[in-house]
């Protein structure tokens, strides 16, 4: 019996997988198809995939073509998979040509011409809203949000705004977006979606007009420096069934979550400490040290708790700076320690009763980190994905909510948010940007 294999995503499934699984059957008796797995998606960069994974296995069983569905689930599979199933041909998209000429030691490797003028982007973008997408500013500087847009399918930069003439041009010139505004009314009138790029004295204003429009909102995260402002803000973005989020890439991140759910169920037991180290240097675009402290505040309440209390801050300014802050939670405690010209190892550390989970270097940027368990020989390694500076993901979750007809990130509630400006009020720390 000659055993044929094939792969791919199926998404949206339409005659052009038809063919290619048609094609594939064709070149033997028994056809076994790999769907990629949607973390295995996340991982290649993926992010706009529509259907579910059952969805697209069942399509692919529903053509008659198939005798056996696996799933993808990472890179390097195929190798394995021809080894196990005693593949005799593997069928590729002729897009991927010469691609995969390296498995020819262990099968036959056909390329195929997919259909013409046909794809699953074009009836993705066929089927889905396009948002237009603009920026309020005060400079020139895009912190590298936008170049992160083109990687998640439903999103157009549309225009930006600024108070100063000069700016919101060469803004528009700099970034090549279609329009610029110096009216903020007129700007909001030409998106669906608005980004804050404004530093935080600033924020509420601009987030309070844009939701008061009906544009969804996203923003550096503190969104306003007054619980009162915060609430305001929610109950507009409420009343108006619109999304109001904050930009921390960290939570929006699969190795945070895949942390977040290790501390809170019991991989770790209880938590002990969880620390903060952050060195400025590392950051790139260069983060102030309020950006850093918020950072670090947003770790403690995820990871050691909504009734965290700021019970000690250590602040120093000079040719170097420093700032110590210590947190407890009954019996745990937590630290955030940040630094500008004093050396510091950066890392998030989290310990638990039954063991200890350490992410090194930028752990802001967490694609990697390792769980090291107590009486246990061995550290269990954890590596995700992580691509460009992750904004990608953050709008990956707004494109999710505006799909689901959800209004709230359940990667950052409200609560939270709001007990991170409760938490900044009370530090009530001066000149730390000075």
């Amino acid at each position: 019996m000659k055993k044929v294999i094939t792969y791919g995503t199926f998404d949206l499934f339409h005659l052009g997988h038809y063919n290619i699984l048609k094609r594939a059957k064709e070149y033997g008796d028994y056809l076994i198809v790999g769907v990629t797995s949607e973390s295995y998606d996340i991982e290649r960069g993926k992010l706009s995939v529509k259907d579910s994974l059952t969805t697209r296995i069942q399509n692919v069983m529903n053509t008659g073509f198939a005798d056996e569905v696996i799933i993808e689930e990472y890179l390097g599979q195929k190798i394995r998979d021809i080894i196990k199933y005693d593949i005799d041909v593997i069928v590729i998209g002729a897009d991927w040509k010469g691609k995969f000429d390296h498995l020819r030691q262990y099968c036959e490797v056909v390329y195929l011409e997919r259909t013409k003028n046909i794809s699953s982007t074009q009836i993705r973008e066929e089927k889905s809203n396009i948002y237009n997408f603009g920026v309020i500013t005060d400079t020139l500087d895009d912190r590298d949000l936008l170049d992160e847009i083109k990687y998640v399918s439903g999103l157009h930069v549309e225009s930006v705004f600024a108070n100063d003439a000069s700016i919101s041009e060469e803004f528009c010139e700099k970034y090549q977006i279609n329009k610029h505004f110096t009216q903020c009314d007129e700007f909001l009138d030409s998106v669906d979606i608005v980004l804050i790029n404004l530093d935080v004295e600033d924020r509420y204003s601009y987030i309070k007009k844009s939701l008061e429009k009906g544009k969804h909102v996203i923003s550096a995260s503190p969104i306003a420096l007054s619980v009162d402002e915060h609430k305001e803000l929610f109950e507009i973005a409420e009343k108006n069934k619109v999304i109001l989020m904050e930009n921390i890439v960290t939570v929006y991140l699969r190795a945070f979550m895949q942390i977040l759910w290790m501390a809170n169920g019991d991989t770790l037991g209880k938590i002990l400490n969880v620390k903060c180290a952050i060195s400025l240097e590392n950051f790139e675009p260069q983060k102030s040290f309020y950006e850093a402290l918020v950072l670090g505040v947003v770790m403690i309440i995820k990871l050691l708790g909504q009734d965290s209390e700021c019970v000690h801050v250590t602040h120093y300014q000079n040719d170097a700076h420093y700032l110590h802050v210590l947190f407890k939670n009954q019996d745990s405690i937590g630290t955030i320690e940040i630094t500008n010209n004093i050396e510091l190892k950066n890392e998030l550390v989290i310990v638990g009763e039954k063991g200890t989970i350490v992410v090194e270097d930028d752990w802001w940027n967490t694609g990697y980190f390792e769980f090291k368990k107590i009486s246990k020989k061995f550290d269990k390694r954890y590596s995700y994905n992580f691509d460009g500076n992750g904004f990608r993901y953050v709008l990956q979750e707004l494109l999710i909510m505006l799909s689901d007809n959800r209004i709230e990130s359940t990667r950052f509630f409200k609560d939270e948010s709001e007990i991170l400006i409760q938490l900044l009020e009370k530090m009530n720390i001066k000149g730390l940007d000075d």
